[in-house]
């Protein structure tokens, strides 16, 4: 069989060694447009993954709006389940007409897995270079000459390395021990010298993060780097030979756990992989509902620029971005009464009425939202009708959903393609709700037996041009409403999916919600923040992460480590703040999750105290205003609101001097029209005994002998700090 592999492999890398004719084959990529999963159930049982829309644009056109910006000039997207309904949304959208940019189908209506649709594509020999491998649900801003020259470069001095994968920094909850992105822990080892892939293990065990490591992995390697703190982006850069190793292998099914795990405990082939580590760049997929929400987020926060909603435009209407991160279509009926917060999207074509509260949401086009509605973290797509009096909070409404007066969507809920909600009914948390009867069996290819065995519906919902997009489903799923067991109320319509055994903590982990307060403080209780590494022979490696003979680390990579630290934690705190605000977070709440990025992070008081510090100056600046003096009351407003919050990081007199640098920071770099404001705000900090008095002068007399440009504000508080210390003096006197 090995040598079966290596002559298999050998025929699929005949490509010419010339530099020129090189040169000339073009950059192909291969998206996989079926997730082979269960998670987006049953929302994917009628309409495949790809084609769900993430802040209104179907998921597949960020990813080949990515390809094409990086250079791609051939895509083949695989199809399989609801491959018809994919295939007729390619034909009627732009992608077919790009010059300098083709893009092909490949259907299969019996692959049940990544490994089969790799096979698949072998058999077709489309494929003549270097390809890009990623699933149709991934979306990145990143360039990727600097990674493909990198593979290109160790595949000429190493033929055996095939496969590069793109990983990025992300810190996990030391709580959930999960993302940012809902995903499980990840430990890796990579060697920091060559970067190459050395462990991939998922920890799905949340409470026990310990992991086994093979003596050998120590002897083999001089130098190693474990991380937990890396997050798997699903973008690789591919040699031929990796398609040709799945079919030399039928167990290869899953792309990580079967072909990643088995190239990196095969000794006797010794092909490579290597990690490519992105910094400033996104790159994120989606999984989970959890990640779904993040990365819809990021959209709307714009980490994911120029992949936004004003600028990736989608359909015949524009959208428009205003202040607080607040998108709208050109289209749109408001009442003058409802209220739009912030970082919200709105869809063409969608009317709200009297007195409606919506915010940080998207609602798609066409919807009809009534009076007194409140809308907070909830998805709402396509003509969807909410009438008078509902509430939702933190859930996904399907196309076509109704919802009738007075009822209730608890938080995590999720409302496939149609379903009704009657009269003042309330759906109880995490509640998947469809017209279609649960499935008995939880296989992965399920909905490609579904799609075979209803054909006229699966491919009715996309079927026509962008507007057509959304369109409704055909009779047979409104004969489906009608006959659907009334479960959701008086007038309702759509079956209420019963939890599997032992997948409740999976909905809490994996839902669009926040994870409820209580579940934190309950399980924060039992799980070790430290990582416990136990190895075969006993022997325990140094904290560090990096292991070396005689257990030595490298003090500048642990300074650029320490750095990139700060910023991502500034970031999270920043996020957490924000969503605390938008969504009305309570402040015990908000101080719990501050306190998971600190232990995480290990980060002292201080820097949470910036940080906050920091995320309210952020909040108070994109406050609409005209003037300074609305520009200070902004800042007012804000450090009065959330005073608690950032009293409870104010320790000692080094927070509250860490202040004072970080506004110092903020006036003379990041935000330059607060620094005219820098003594009054300074006052009004001491004022109301956020900042002391000796933290303040303490804080002047490190000025004392710094350059004048670090004077600045030294000089322009010079009254306030006299009147400071003549008060100091007097209080000694007495």
């Amino acid at each position: 069989m090995g040598a079966q592999k290596k002559s298999s492999a050998a025929a699929a890398a005949r490509i010419s060694d010339d530099p020129e004719e090189l040169s000339r084959v073009p950059l192909q990529a291969v998206l996989l447009a079926d997730s082979f999963t269960t998670k987006f159930r049953p929302i994917t049982l009628e309409r495949p993954k790809v084609l769900l829309p993430l802040a209104n644009v179907p998921m597949i056109e960020y990813a080949l709006t990515w390809l094409e910006s990086a250079g791609v000039e051939e895509v083949f997207v695989f199809c399989c389940a609801h491959a018809k309904q994919v295939t007729n949304y390619l034909q009627c959208s732009q992608w077919l007409s790009q010059p300098n940019f083709s893009v092909a189908t490949i259907e299969s209506h019996n692959s049940v897995s990544a490994g089969d649709a790799l096979r698949l594509i072998y058999e077709r020999n489309v494929i003549h270079g270097d390809f890009i491998l990623i699933s149709g649900d991934t979306l990145s801003n990143m360039s990727l000459n600097r990674a493909l020259q990198e593979h290109k470069e160790r595949k000429k001095k190493d033929s055996n390395a095939v496969m590069t994968m793109v990983i990025k920094r992300s810190k996990l909850s030391p709580v959930t021990q999960q993302s940012r992105l809902g995903t499980d822990e990840l430990f890796m080892a990579i060697d920091p010298d060559t970067k190459q892939l050395l462990y991939y293990e998922e920890n799905t065990n949340h409470l026990k993060g310990t992991l086994s490591l093979d003596k050998m992995l120590l002897i083999d390697n001089p130098s190693i780097t474990l991380h937990n703190d890396m997050q798997d982006c699903f973008i690789d850069i591919c040699s031929p030979e990796v398609l040709s190793l799945f079919t030399d292998n039928f167990d290869y099914q899953h792309l990580r756990r079967h072909f990643v795990k088995g190239l990196l405990v095969d000794d006797i082939m010794g092909y490579k992989i290597y990690t490519h580590e992105i910094h400033s760049s996104y790159a994120a997929r989606v999984d989970n509902y959890r990640s779904y929400d993040t990365i819809s987020k990021d959209i709307i926060q714009r980490w994911t620029y120029p992949l936004v909603p004003d600028v990736l435009l989608f359909g015949n209407s524009a959208t428009k971005l205003e202040r607080e991160g607040i998108y709208r279509a050109t289209e749109i009926v408001q009442s003058r009464s409802a209220q739009i917060g912030p970082l919200t999207v709105i869809g063409n074509g969608t009317r709200i009425g009297n007195n409606t509260k919506i915010t940080n949401s998207v609602i798609g086009k066409g919807c009809s939202i009534g009076s007194n509605v409140l809308i907070e973290g909830s998805y709402i797509w396509d003509n969807v009708t909410v009438e008078d009096g509902c509430q939702l909070k933190h859930s996904i409404v399907c196309d076509g959903v109704v919802i009738k007066s007075g009822s209730v969507l608890s938080p995590g809920v999720v409302l496939s393609f149609k379903v009704v909600v009657g009269q003042n009914f309330t759906v109880p948390a995490y509640s998947k709700v469809s017209l279609l009867p649960q499935p008995t069996k939880q296989d992965s290819d399920e909905e490609l037996e579904y799609a075979d065995n209803n054909s006229d519906i699966e491919t009715s919902p996309i079927a026509g041009a962008h507007d057509n997009l959304n369109g409704e489903l055909t009779s047979d799923l409104t004969d489906m409403q009608s006959s659907a067991a009334e479960e959701l109320g008086s007038g309702g319509a759509g079956y209420i999916w019963s939890i599997c055994e032992g997948a409740s903590e999976e909905e809490w982990r994996h839902s669009v919600a926040p994870v409820p307060a209580e579940k934190l403080a309950e399980i924060s209780q039992t799980i070790d923040d430290d990582l416990d590494f136990s190895y075969q022979d006993g022997n325990a490696p140094a904290s560090s992460g990096e292991l070396k003979p005689g257990g030595l680390s490298d003090s500048d990579d642990d300074d650029v480590d320490a750095n990139n630290d700060s910023a991502y934690f500034e970031k999270e705190v920043e996020a957490t703040f924000l969503r605390a605000v938008h969504e009305n977070v309570k402040v015990d709440h908000v101080i719990l999750e501050v306190n998971s990025l600190k232990l995480s992070y290990n980060m002292e008081f201080a820097a949470c105290a910036g940080a906050i510090f920091y995320s309210m100056m952020k909040l108070a600046l994109g406050t609409p205003y005209n003037s300074s003096a609305e520009l200070y009351n902004a800042v007012v407003n804000v450090l009065t609101s959330w005073k608690r919050l950032l009293k409870s990081y104010l320790s000692g007199k080094d927070e509250e001097i860490e202040i004072i640098l970080k506004f110092e920071e903020m006036c003379s770099e990041l935000a330059k029209e607060l620094s005219p404001l820098f003594t009054k705000i300074l006052c009004f900090l001491y004022d109301k005994d956020m900042i002391s008095e000796d933290a303040i002068l303490d804080w002047e007399s490190e000025k004392n002998y710094a350059d004048e440009s670090d004077r600045v504000f030294v000089k322009q508080a010079e009254k306030f700090l006299q009147w400071l210390r003549e008060a100091s003096e007097e209080e000694e006197e007495d």
